[in-house]
């Protein structure tokens, strides 16, 4: 008697980039190199055309170049923000050049975009550029009650610590600015958040901390700080923790 064929489970799609660069090296090679990290990727050769197909389909990830003719990445990103029927407009993206300095690179975070890759760049930089995408589709809590329980004890306790979690979040979001300046004192910070954030439940925030942390610990030329998400998802914390 003939044994049934096994059915494999079908694996999940990868994230789709979009990916807008008018040199033609550095697009096939961003375009190739995210590919073998198993992303669905289409390429524009311009700002215009991004534009287009950004609002006309939803991606998971853009990937703009700064300096490309007629719209560069922030005018793109710009003007796909400010139109709510575009499909990609609150997609997360990435601005690419061979030139920022670091007041540059704020200025563009400080525009909107989640990170900052600096060209020529490596598969481990896609790789965690990847990781921008793939944090938009795994949703954790803001603030998980039953993990503070778990972990502080009581109810009372867990109350507690949340209000001194609370000026600790209010603390470092008007402080974030100047810790970027400097690493060291960025991690030691993120180090102890990040054990508040086990006692106190916040399980969003937790995660975002772990991806600031790996990003710090690359320490090279195409590195980059997810500083909108980690920003976001601390405020997110804060209008939680109020409204217990």
């Amino acid at each position: 008697m003939p044994y049934p064929s096994a059915t494999l489970p079908e694996c999940p799609p990868g994230p789709s980039v979009l990916v807008a660069d008018d040199d033609a090296i550095s697009r096939s090679f961003l375009g190739d190199g995210l590919r073998q990290l198993g992303a669905r990727v289409m390429l524009s050769v311009d700002g215009e055309s991004a534009l287009e197909v950004a609002t006309a389909e939803t991606f998971d990830l853009l990937l703009l170049d700064c300096r490309m003719p007629n719209a560069g990445a922030v005018n793109v990103l710009t003007r796909l923000r400010n139109d709510a029927k575009a499909s990609s407009s609150c997609s997360p993206a990435v601005a690419s050049s061979a030139e920022l300095d670091a007041n540059d690179q704020r200025v563009l975070l400080a525009a909107g975009f989640h990170a900052v890759l600096l060209k020529p760049c490596t598969l481990l930089d896609l790789q965690n550029v990847l990781q921008l995408a793939n944090t938009e589709r795994r949703r954790l809590p803001v603030l998980d009650d039953g993990l503070a329980l778990n972990a502080s004890g009581t109810p009372n306790v867990v109350q507690a610590l949340r209000g001194l979690f609370r000026q600790e979040l209010l603390n470092i979001d008007q402080e974030l600015d100047g810790l970027c300046a400097d690493a060291g004192g960025l991690e030691a910070r993120l180090h102890k958040l990040r054990s508040s954030c086990g006692f106190c439940g916040a399980s969003s925030l937790a995660e975002h901390i772990v991806s600031l942390q790996q990003h710090l610990k690359l320490a090279h030329r195409g590195a980059m700080l997810p500083l909108a998400d980690f920003r976001q998802s601390l405020r997110q914390t804060i209008e939680a923790l109020d409204a217990r």
